[in-house]
């Protein structure tokens, strides 16, 4: 039996990097961890309209163990967000997908299955992935792809279920972006999360098992405690476990109540971000750290999680701070994103249906 896989994760332009060997002979991809999507796909030659990468483009051509998927293989017919389609002149499946955030990402290219190596040389053949041939969205250069940890059939963790009778367990750390530390992503029965502090929260099914939904009770600001119980039109699995979302995202409505406990908490001076990517923000400080309120997030099942500091406000120009929280017209598919992750080794347990919380350091050590 193969040993469940781990890679190491590094924060980058506010994403977290993991790395896997495709192909054989393995060439590396570095994809952004996302448990927000099923599919893992890297740009592939030939590239029509692809963003810069520095590591080589993966080249399906050079690669002897890849290997298409037909249009009616239950890989290509159980894909969802990725629009399947089929290409009549080859009877290969092809996708296309689109990602939220406004800065029109999206990768469109053949569903193909090839061999993944993981750390440590645990490989897997015959992984399905998506081989993108025209992606956009992408600005730092560093990075090639998605690798997709939700839970739906093709995504990693299911994959390794199905196919490896791996248990469809994943864990992660996510060191603090000033850390040069790195994180680490467990798979399997290597995932699985104990400990002094531990807290629990079910997982809640919904209509899409892409996402891992949670409950949001509310959020307390010092000692003023926000119920968003009373304003959810979804009662139960109202916010999905985002590793790809750099931002939390709250409704509208209870967006403003939020803000307008937190700036009444808040001894700071305004300013306007430039960029206009931001709702709030205060000067920084010229010497010493900027002082939030402590910030916890409220869980079903009794789990009260106090919020990292360097998640909640972020330096985005010299001498401004911005808060990392912003609001969504939704109200039934809210975002709890990497940024409030920090300090806590998070377990998303699908065989048992909750997800873990074990805080941690910034650089990803448990106190002892």
């Amino acid at each position: 039996m193969t040993s469940p896989p781990e890679s190491y994760v590094t924060p980058t332009a506010g994403y977290y990097l993991m790395k896997i060997k495709v192909g054989g002979p393995p060439v590396e991809v570095y994809g952004i961890a996302d448990t927000g999507s099923d599919l893992t796909w890297t740009q592939c030659a030939p590239c029509y309209d692809c963003f810069k990468q520095k590591p080589p483009i993966f080249d399906p051509k050079k690669s002897a163990t890849y290997g298409a998927v037909s249009c009616k293989s239950e890989r290509c017919t159980t894909l969802r967000f990725e629009n399947p389609f089929c290409d009549n002149s080859t009877n290969n499946c092809r996708y296309e997908i689109y990602y939220g955030g406004g800065d029109g990402a999206h990768s469109y290219g053949d569903l193909g299955t090839d061999t993944f190596t993981f750390d440590r040389d645990v490989s897997f053949p015959k992984v399905a992935f998506g081989c993108g041939h025209d992606n956009s969205g992408e600005k730092s250069g560093i990075f090639s792809g998605i690798v997709g940890l939700g839970g739906g059939p093709v995504s990693i963790i299911r994959q390794l279920k199905t196919y490896y009778s791996i248990d469809a367990k994943v864990s992660y750390c996510l060191p603090s972006c000033d850390s040069n530390a790195a994180g680490k992503i467990n798979f399997g029965s290597n995932a699985v999360v104990s400990g002094p502090g531990l807290k629990s929260t079910p997982l809640v099914k919904r209509s899409y098992d892409t996402f891992h939904y949670v409950t949001l009770e509310g959020f307390s600001i010092g000692n003023k405690k926000l119920d968003y119980s009373k304003k959810a039109i979804v009662k139960e699995g109202n916010i999905f476990i985002d590793t790809g979302s750099k931002f939390t995202f709250l409704s509208n409505d209870f967006y403003s109540e939020f803000i307008s406990a937190l700036t009444k908490a808040v001894e700071g001076s305004r300013k306007a971000d430039q960029r206009g990517d931001f709702k709030v923000c205060y000067e920084k400080p010229k010497i010493g750290k900027f002082n939030t309120p402590a910030i916890t997030a409220h869980f079903g099942g009794g789990v009260d999680l106090v919020l990292s500091p360097e998640g909640t406000f972020v330096e985005v120009d010299e001498g401004v701070v911005c808060l990392t929280f912003l609001p969504s017209d939704s109200k039934d598919f809210l975002v709890f994103g990497n940024l409030q992750q920090l300090n806590y080794l998070i377990g998303i347990d699908l065989e048992n249906n909750k997800v873990d919380f074990l805080p941690t350091t910034s650089d990803c050590k448990i106190p002892s």
